[in-house]
């Protein structure tokens, strides 16, 4: 096992961890969670030796094969798949072995070696080698093509692969998910869930860390605390604790307060949403995970948009791409103040794209994109954390785009995206990604933009910001357009997904977690990966198929009601917005339009009480389809 024992180091001049003590077992999966700059990645550098402890021990069982990602990718231009074969240590040795022997004339030698190739898979290797690289995103052909061809992210992909390719007994894995997309990051899940060793890993997502880690280690004051469970798991055992303390509860109860005022406003307007039942319980879930972050130094939100022109934007018969290149065409549809729409689609689609034309950072090829005078955008990504100048400061940044406010209120409103202090005044340059992101992510929201476009906000973001910009952004008036891999921030923030696919965009036909199965569908090969590449009974698989069509075949019915109902729903509501329009008039309450007056509120009183009935029937129908899939998926487990 690895163990610590009154474990201490530092960094420069800070301390770190202080007589830490751990045991992590063969075969475990670790989270390991804290804040940003509290000595996670430092602690990965004590592990690999090049960090040294200042006081106490740490043991790694001997023999043990230890990967990690390495921070760079060398400018080489050797093919990509030879990279990440490099990655198998004990084949590269085996062949040069054999060259050797092969050179001596030492058929015997020769033989011995080929036996032990045989035992390790290395006939198999390359075939591996491609699966790594295909499940992160290179296409068909990709691996032929050289090291220093590829930008910086897909290195990071290149080096992520090379990792996985080794046969570790030990994987440290530091972000792994920054520079992949939301189907990457589905693939790597599924492969990380069968890796036989033990895993420790550093993560901002939570879905992730929920769908991989089997304990999560809190670093925090300088202590290490292993919890088992999963990160939700984690997150309720750090809220009773914290609960205990009487300084914190009243601000939980003002959280807690908090998250309900959200979900009752959402119930409110659940017939708006297509999602609305999967969003509901994605909000009662952020109440239920407020408390364990009661602490955080993140406290933000957007203040009222002003105008909310309808609508924002309209595109039609859209094409765009780049040179003579058309990525999407003939996109057509319409973005209104309280729009919340989560982008999918397989990497290369165009989702980012999209966000640029939205953005007015592409110019179409063909067709109209209109947008209303009042519209004020507000647009994160990556690339902006460049752009900011290096030699200022983020109270600077802030004072240029608001000079008429006062220095403390900017200074307050920075200390919200932790900038407190002196850290107001600090050079832009030596901030790290994280604080870069939420510098960028404090000048956006302080223009008050009535249409917000993020294009993977959370990179580099840590769990408390990203819990914050959760938050936040559910008190956001206008539209807002999300790319994420972060799969809690769309549940949350994400009234309606729509897939970027074939060069069109439209209505997904599902939620969030019918995506893999729509991936797995589309292309075989991006079906959840096994580390172990264990083959799979034929028969298993016919047998299920068999169960999931006898499935859809009881829960149609179910499915045609809900569908009934939705359409009820449409016309009520447009009833009842004609209503409220038509009783907004002022010549209506003149004496001599009483009768008029009469008829059409006795006629919203009716329709506002068939909305109410209906409503409650498809919240019935979606909960009854929602313990359908339960039952479904409990008879899958028992299976």
């Amino acid at each position: 096992m690895l163990q610590l024992k009154d474990l201490s180091f530092r960094r420069g001049p800070n301390l770190l961890l202080e007589e830490s003590s751990l045991a992590i077992y063969p075969g475990q999966k670790v989270g390991l969670v804290g804040a940003n700059g509290c000595g996670k990645s430092s602690l990965f550098a004590l592990l690999l030796g090049d960090l040294h402890a200042d006081a106490g021990e740490f043991s790694i069982p001997t023999g043990w094969e230890v990967a990690h990602v390495a921070q760079h990718t060398p400018d080489t231009d050797r093919a990509a798949i030879e990279f990440v074969l490099d990655g198998d240590r004990e084949l590269r040795q085996i062949e040069s072995e054999l060259t050797a022997a092969d050179a001596a004339g030492d058929g015997l030698r020769h033989g011995e070696l080929l036996g032990r190739l045989e035992s390790i898979g290395g006939y198999d290797a390359e075939s591996r080698a491609a699966r790594l690289l295909h499940g992160l995103g290179f296409a068909p052909g990709d691996e032929r093509r050289p090291v220093n061809s590829y930008s910086g992210g897909w290195r990071m992909r290149l080096a992520l692969a090379r990792t996985l390719m080794c046969r570790s007994d030990l994987l440290l894995l530091d972000e792994p998910t920054n520079h992949l997309d939301l189907d990457a990051v589905i693939w790597l899940e599924g492969w990380l869930k069968s890796y036989p060793g033990t895993l420790l890993l550093i993560s901002h997502d939570r879905d992730f860390l929920d769908a991989v880690g089997s304990h999560i280690l809190h670093l925090e004051h300088r202590r290490l605390t292993l919890y088992a469970g999963n990160y939700s798991a984690f997150e309720r055992q750090r809220a009773e604790r914290l609960a205990q303390q009487q300084s914190a509860y009243v601000r939980q109860q003002r959280e807690i307060a908090h998250m309900h005022s959200f979900v009752e406003r959402f119930r409110a307007k659940a017939t708006k949403a297509r999602q609305a039942q999967s969003r509901v319980k994605a909000l009662e879930r952020m109440e239920l995970i407020a408390p364990a972050h009661i602490d955080s130094p993140f406290r933000f939100g957007f203040e009222p948009a002003g105008n909310l022109p309808r609508p924002l934007l309209r595109m039609d018969k859209a094409t765009a791409g780049y040179g003579a290149k058309p990525i999407l065409q003939s996109v057509g549809f319409s973005l209104e103040p309280g729009d919340r729409i989560g982008l999918l689609g397989r990497n290369g689609a165009g989702k980012s794209t999209l966000i640029k034309v939205l953005a007015g950072e592409l110019p179409l090829l063909s067709g109209q994109c209109e947008r209303a005078q009042d519209l004020r955008v507000g647009y994160f990504a990556q690339h902006q954390l460049d752009q900011l100048d290096r030699h200022g400061t983020p109270l600077g940044h802030l004072r240029r785009l608001d000079p008429n406010a006062t220095e403390q209120t900017l200074r307050n409103y920075l200390g919200g995206f932790g900038f407190a202090g002196d850290r107001a005044l600090d050079p832009i340059a030596p901030l790290s990604g994280g604080e870069k992101a939420r510098l960028v992510l404090a000048m956006i929201i302080r223009q008050k933009p009535n249409l917000l476009l993020l294009d993977e906000p959370t990179n580099h973001l840590d769990l408390e910001m990203r819990h914050a910009l959760s938050e936040a952004l559910q008190g956001f008036e206008g539209a807002l357009v999300l790319v994420s891999h972060d799969r809690h921030l769309l549940r949350v923030t994400s009234d309606t997904l729509m897939l970027v696919d074939g060069g069109g965009v439209r209505l997904f036909d599902g939620d969030l977690d019918d995506y893999p199965a729509w991936l797995a569908g589309r292309d075989p090969a991006a079906r959840p990966a096994d580390a172990t590449d264990n083959a799979r009974d034929g028969g298993d698989r016919k047998q299920q198929r068999r169960q999931s069509a006898e499935a859809r075949k009881a829960l149609q019915p179910l499915r045609d009601r809900e569908k009934q109902l939705e359409q009820r729903l449409a016309t009520l509501n447009a009833r009842r917005a004609a209503l409220d329009q038509a009783l907004a008039a002022s010549d209506l309450y003149a004496p001599e339009s009483k009768a008029r007056l009469l008829a059409l509120l006795a006629e919203q009183r009716q329709v506002s009480a068939d909305l109410e009935a209906t409503e409650d029937a498809w919240l019935e129908v979606s909960e009854s389809i929602e313990q359908f899939h339960a039952r479904d998926d409990d008879s899958n487990a028992r299976a």
